[in-house]
């Protein structure tokens, strides 16, 4: 495996284990709130709905991480790919910072995996 790919593909993994805490555990806390640009009161409103979204977070590591574990490049380009659709779509209808944050890093991974 090349390393940089692994590197890569350990860096989304853990910005999307970081996800998974903000959004199902710190949605309501001050940090959960500024991170996200919300008052208490939508925080409340969608804790469930964030908290779901984080799950699905965790879904994604799992796969990056068996994908590490067992240096399968097919399983780290199928949920690299997840990640960069989940990062077009979030630039696309909440944030364009979205794009930069979750799919850059992805879309860098693929880059490794595929041309070195």
């Amino acid at each position: 495996m090349p390393w940089l790919a692994v590197v890569l593909t350990a860096l989304v993994a853990v910005l999307h284990t970081w996800f998974l805490v903000l959004e199902m555990f710190l949605w309501t806390k001050p940090l959960g709130m500024k991170t996200f640009r919300m008052n208490p009161e939508k925080a409340e409103q969608t804790k469930v709905l964030a908290a779901n979204q984080g799950l699905y977070n965790g879904f994604l590591v799992a796969g990056l991480v068996w994908a590490l574990v067992c240096a399968r490049q097919d399983v780290a380009t199928f949920f690299l790919a997840c990640v960069v659709v989940a990062g077009v779509f979030g630039a696309a209808t909440v944030s364009r910072r979205i794009f930069y944050v979750q799919a850059v890093p992805a879309i860098a991974a693929l880059a490794a995996w595929w041309l070195l």
